[in-house]
């Protein structure tokens, strides 16, 4: 799907379009707030507002758009693809199959880039869909004091249809955005030649001049002029839904001029009626039009949600495969597209912390503080691991790699300081959430790391209990047993147990063990191995990708076909089910134990995550200390 020419003409466009829908949501919204905060912050240090000032923010703004997004992320990142699929969990599949999968760097990296996207999901529906009813307060005054309530009943009517799946909704977001786009596009235009000087913000001389001329609140102005990349990422990050080429065209040829054109509409509008900076972009209406595009701007911010919104639900998938979470409950919404799922908690997490932000601030004035650490922190990790990608994976010497992303990585770091000015005013919030999600993750990988080791001290090796069995065999019971286990070599404790208490084996026992690639998606005719073991043993590997649902039933019924024979009603399933107790000597603090031992007892059943029918499924419970 990666490639334009892969697609043909209708196909194409229908990618496009539906690009627009889901990708560019988040940015689309961006007008709404962009322009207005960063004169504003310029206003608040400095006073009235000055020609050279909404000139340079423009330009700000326009070269912001260009490097970030344009070159950096639809001209070099989109071709970092992991088999079609983007985003930072992708770059770090990427990365950790060419410097190693234990990579520290690159899993810490991993962590760090996950638990900033959370704080973006929770931080995007808020600000956008506040920011779109804040139009009331022009459209309609007497309705000015409801913003906060109309914007909470949107957004928990947004996070309660999660349930129901997105895929009919979803087929209408591209026309809707298209729409918004081009809206976007006229208003703008309407306005441009109010004041034709708007046009010197073409060149980036004006942009740099008014940082050097503005070096007190230099970085207060970055920190909301990169409001208007917010949502960048999202190009990467949806890499494997669209193709990148139809995500390059949605780009180049109608979302980045409509952009241009609406910022430098509100420009040319505020340096003919300065008075115009209260709101700018309601402003770019007659008085008839505020209530049409307030309704219009809150449809788009609810779809930008969506997207957003969605997108932690894809990304909490690919943590659990990649081991970075523990098991969660994943709902598939269509019978048809294994990528619409909901996830419960997740959802419950997210509806949680979006209200508490919109009760906190209030405005999306207040909430442009404390958005832009996430989202820039992010696009940090992104440009590192981009390094390590290109560096390793592509093989270009480091110089070049260093060359290529530096001064991007360098424009992001500038972005990601000016946020942190925010830190006290409202960055906090995004930085405590990824604090919390980086101990969660970190304890998670070092707690199984920790009891895997422990686990193996005890573990009897396959082979020497095989051996053991055909010299002093058991009884034997009709039927197949399939054993789950992390570790192939090693007798799997449910099978020890069984033993052990009931004193018998079956017929047919397959030691099954269930691997994620650091790819997306497997192959039917790569997802089995069986390897015979003994008369009567078998070792069977299945594989998934990293954004897929493991499913043993169907796996082993790619094993059938393949002459594997067994009747899938007389097969039991054994699960070892861990009772994990803190040790008195631990790798790790005793709260972290306890957090460890907490995460571990919410996870997910194994029954259900593998998709076991639950009526073939025998448990042995066994105590083990972390």
């Amino acid at each position: 799907m990666g490639q334009a020419g892969a697609h043909a003409p209708s196909s194409f466009f229908a990618l496009a379009l539906g690009s627009v829908g889901v990708v560019y949501g988040d940015i689309g919204t961006s007008p709404l707030y962009a322009l207005r905060e960063a004169v504003h912050a310029v206003a608040d240090g400095e006073g009235p507002i000055a020609r050279d000032t909404i000139i340079g923010v423009l330009s700000l703004i326009l070269w912001s758009l260009i490097l970030v997004v344009t070159i950096k992320y639809v001209v070099i990142l989109l071709r970092a693809d992991n088999k079609g699929e983007g985003g930072t969990l992708s770059l770090v599949a990427l990365a950790q199959r060419a410097m190693g999968r234990s990579h520290a760097l690159v899993l810490a990296l991993g962590i760090t880039g996950a638990a900033l996207f959370y704080g973006d999901s929770m931080l995007t529906p808020a600000i956008s869909v506040l920011s779109a009813v804040e139009g009331l307060k022009l459209a309609a005054p007497e309705l000015g004091g409801y913003v906060v309530p109309i914007t909470v009943a949107i957004l928990i009517a947004l996070f309660a249809v999660q349930s129901r799946g997105t895929g009919k909704v979803a087929a209408l977001f591209g026309p809707i955005m298209g729409l918004w786009f081009a809206v976007l596009a006229i208003t703008g235009l309407l306005h441009i030649m109010d004041d034709p000087g708007v046009f010197r913000a073409l060149w980036p001389h004006y942009g740099l001049m008014f940082l050097i001329n503005h070096s007190v609140v230099a970085l207060a102005v970055l920190g909301a002029v990169c409001l208007a990349v917010t949502g960048a990422e999202a190009l990467y990050a949806d890499l494997g839904h669209f193709g990148r080429g139809p995500i390059r065209a949605a780009w180049l040829c109608f979302v980045f001029p409509a952009l241009v054109l609406n910022y430098f509409g509100q420009g040319a509008l505020v340096l003919a009626h300065p008075e115009a900076i209260e709101n700018p972009f309601y402003r770019l209406v007659p008085d008839w039009g505020l209530l049409p595009l307030t309704i219009m701007a809150t449809i788009a911010t609810i779809i930008a949600s969506q997207a957003v919104i969605t997108g932690a639900f894809s990304l909490t998938r690919q943590a659990i495969q990649l081991g970075l979470l523990p098991r969660l409950e994943v709902r598939f919404t269509s019978a048809s597209h294994q990528g619409q799922i909901f996830l419960p908690r997740v959802n419950a997490m997210l509806l949680i912390g979006v209200l508490f932000l919109v009760a906190m601030f209030g405005s999306s004035s207040g909430l442009a503080h404390a958005y832009g650490i996430s989202v820039f922190g992010a696009m940090v990790v992104d440009g590192i691991l981009a390094i390590l990608v290109i560096w390793k994976g592509w093989r270009w010497s480091l110089a070049a790699a260093v060359l290529l992303i530096v001064p991007f990585l360098t424009i992001d770091i500038a972005f990601f300081s000016a946020n942190l000015l925010k830190l006290f005013s409202g960055g906090y919030v995004p930085v405590l959430l990824a604090s919390v999600l980086i101990v969660v993750m970190w304890t998670w990988v070092k707690g199984t790391a920790i009891l895997f080791a422990k686990t193996r001290k005890v573990d009897v090796p396959l082979v020497e209990l095989v051996e053991m069995l055909q010299k002093s065999p058991p009884h034997r019971i009709k039927g197949t047993a399939v054993f789950l286990t992390s570790d192939p070599e090693t007798a799997p404790s449910a099978l020890l147990h069984n033993l052990k208490h009931n004193k018998v084996l079956h017929e047919k026992n397959a030691i099954l063990t269930v691997k994620t690639a650091d790819v997306p998606r497997i192959n039917d005719e790569e997802r089995v191995n069986i390897e015979p073991i003994a008369d009567g043993f078998w070792r069977v590997e299945m594989t998934f990708g990293y954004m897929e649902m493991p499913n043993v039933p169907k796996g082993l019924a790619i094993l059938r076909k393949r002459g594997f024979k067994f009747d899938i009603m007389s097969t039991s399933f054994f699960l070892s089910r861990r009772s994990i107790r803190p040790a008195a000597q631990s790798g790790m603090p005793m709260w972290q134990d306890r957090l460890f031992i907490s995460l571990a007892k919410n996870a997910n059943d194994a029954t259900d995550f593998f998709q076991i029918p639950t009526g073939r499924v025998v448990e042995v419970g066994t105590q083990v200390t972390v």
